[in-house]
C-alpha cells in the first residue's frame, strides 16, 4: 500500500514538472510526429493557398487533390510493410503501368473482339478487373520469390522489375494508347458519376463518426479489463470531437463541391426534366477515394491486429531474432511483395479509370512519391518502425506539394527537384529522430 502511494506521488510529481503542451500530449497520447506532420500538411496548404491567389484551399482543388492521392496512397499502404522489412519495391510504379495496359487491353480489345463479348456488357469491367489483380499479385509473389527464397537482394529484383514491366507495358501494344475503359469501369476514377453524392457521402460521414467513437469506447474497455494506465476522461471527448469534426468536415468540402453546369444540364435533359435555376448536384465523395480509405482500414488492421502483421514488424526489427522465434521470414517476406503486387493493381484500376485510358507512361515515377510517402509518413528506412495512417497521410503531402506546383506554373523538371529534396530531408529528419530516442 505504501508502495503504491509512493508511485502515485511520484508520477504526479513527474506530471507537475512537464510544460502544459507535454501533459496535453502525454493526457491525448497523440502521435507527435504524426503532429508534426498535420502541421507540415496545413502550412504547405497555407502557402499554396496565398501564392496561388485563393485557388488552393478550394472545394474544386481540394476534391481533386484527394483523387489523386488516392492511387499512391493505396501503394503506400503497401509499401509500409515491404519497408518495415528493411526492403524497397522500386518496380511498383512500372508495375502500375503493365497491369493498367492489362486491364485496358483486355476490356477495350480482346473481351470484345476475341471473346465476343459485346461493349457495355456488365461482366466486361468485372474480368477485367479481376485480370489485372490476378496479375499484379502473380507478379508481386514472382518478385517476393527470387527475393525470399532465392536470396537476391530486394533492390536488384526491384530495380529489374521496373526496367522489365515498364518494357512489359509497350510490349503489350507497341507503344499504343488504349481507349475507351468501360462506363463501369470508369466509375473508379472519380468524376461526376463517379462520386457517391452528397445524401450518401453525409450517411457514411456520421455512420465514420460513430465507428470512431465505439472505437475509443472500446478502446478504454480493453485498458480496465487489462488494467492499463487510462486517458483522462476529457482527452477521450477531445480525441472524439477532433476525429468526428476532421470526417465531418472532409464530407462537407467534398459535398461543396458541385457537377459542372453542361454536365447538370445534361442529367436533367436525359431524364425529360426542365433545368431548375440555380441548379446545384454536389459531387460527395469520390469512388477512388473510398478505395483508398478501404485499402488504409485493411492494411492498418492486419498491421496491428493480425498475426501476420507482428510477424512483419518481428522480422524488420530483428530477422535473426525472428527465424529463431519460429517465424517462417522467407513466406512471409514472399507474402509482403504479393499484397504490394495486389496493391499496385488496385492502384492501376484507379488510374486507368481516371485517364479513361491505358498509356505507356502511367505510373512513371510513381515509386518515388510511394517510397516517399511511406518515408514521410514516419516509416524507418532502418526497418522495424512504420504506420499506415502516416504513409496515406505522406501520400497526400506529396500529392499536395504537386498540385500546388502546377497550380503556380512551376516547370515539371523543379518538381522534381522538389520531390527529391523532400524526400532526402524526410530521411535525415528520420535518422535525426531515431537518435534522440536511442
Amino acid at each position: 500500500m505504501t508502495d503504491a502511494t509512493t508511485n502515485a506521488s511520484v508520477d504526479r510529481a513527474r506530471a507537475a514538472e512537464l510544460g502544459p503542451v507535454q501533459r496535453f500530449l502525454k493526457a491525448t497520447e497523440i502521435d507527435t510526429r504524426m503532429l508534426g506532420m498535420v502541421g507540415a500538411l496545413l502550412i504547405i496548404w497555407i502557402g499554396f493557398h496565398i501564392l496561388s491567389n485563393g485557388l488552393f484551399l478550394t472545394p474544386r482543388n481540394l476534391w481533386n487533390l484527394s483523387v489523386q492521392s488516392s492511387s499512391i496512397a493505396v501503394m503506400a499502404t503497401g509499401m509500409v510493410l515491404v519497408i518495415v522489412t528493411r526492403n524497397i519495391d522500386l518496380s511498383v510504379g512500372s508495375l502500375l503501368g503493365f497491369v493498367g495496359m492489362i486491364m485496358g487491353v483486355t476490356q477495350a480489345e480482346f473481351l470484345p473482339r476475341v471473346m465476343g463479348i459485346p461493349l457495355g456488357d456488365p461482366s466486361i469491367w468485372v474480368i477485367a478487373l479481376a485480370a489485372g489483380l490476378v496479375v499484379g499479385a502473380a507478379i508481386g509473389a514472382f518478385q517476393g520469390f527470387l527475393i525470399a527464397y532465392l536470396t537476391i537482394p530486394a533492390f536488384i529484383v526491384t530495380l529489374g522489375g521496373l526496367l522489365v514491366w515498364r518494357g512489359a507495358a509497350w510490349w503489350v501494344t507497341s507503344g499504343r494508347t488504349v481507349a475507351p475503359m468501360d462506363a463501369t469501369f470508369r466509375l473508379m476514377g472519380g468524376g461526376p458519376v463517379g462520386s457517391i453524392g452528397a445524401t450518401a457521402s453525409w450517411a457514411l460521414g456520421v455512420v465514420a463518426c460513430i465507428a470512431a467513437v465505439l472505437l475509443l469506447l472500446n478502446g478504454r474497455r480493453q485498458r480496465k479489463r487489462f488494467k492499463f494506465p487510462l486517458r483522462p476522461v476529457w482527452a477521450e471527448y477531445f480525441l472524439g470531437i477532433v476525429t468526428s469534426a476532421a470526417i465531418l468536415g472532409a464530407v462537407l468540402i467534398a459535398n461543396s463541391y458541385p457537377w459542372p453546369v453542361g454536365i447538370v444540364r445534361r442529367y436533367y435533359e436525359d431524364r425529360g426534366l426542365p433545368v431548375p435555376e440555380g441548379a446545384f448536384i454536389a459531387h460527395g465523395i469520390a469512388i477512388p477515394v473510398l478505395i483508398a480509405i478501404a485499402a488504409g482500414v485493411v492494411m492498418t488492421f492486419v498491421a496491428t491486429r493480425t498475426r501476420f502483421g507482428r510477424y512483419v514488424f518481428a522480422i524488420g526489427g530483428n530477422p535473426e531474432a525472428a527465424e529463431l522465434a519460429g517465424i517462417n521470414t522467407r513466406w512471409v517476406i514472399m507474402k509482403i511483395f504479393m499484397v504490394m503486387g495486389f496493391l499496385a493493381a488496385v492502384s492501376a484500376a484507379i488510374s486507368t479509370a481516371r485517364l479513361n485510358a491505358a498509356t505507356n507512361a502511367q505510373g512513371t515515377l510513381d515509386e518515388l512519391l510511394v517510397i516517399a510517402a511511406a518515408v514521410i509518413g514516419g516509416t524507418s528506412l532502418a526497418g522495424g518502425s512504420g504506420t499506415v495512417a502516416g504513409a496515406m497521410l505522406g501520400a497526400l503531402l506529396m500529392q499536395s506539394l504537386q498540385s500546388g506546383m502546377v497550380l503556380l506554373g512551376v516547370d515539371t523538371p523543379l518538381q522534381n527537384i522538389v520531390v527529391g529534396v523532400v524526400l532526402v530531408v524526410a530521411v535525415w529528419l528520420d535518422t535525426l529522430y531515431r537518435k534522440r530516442i536511442h
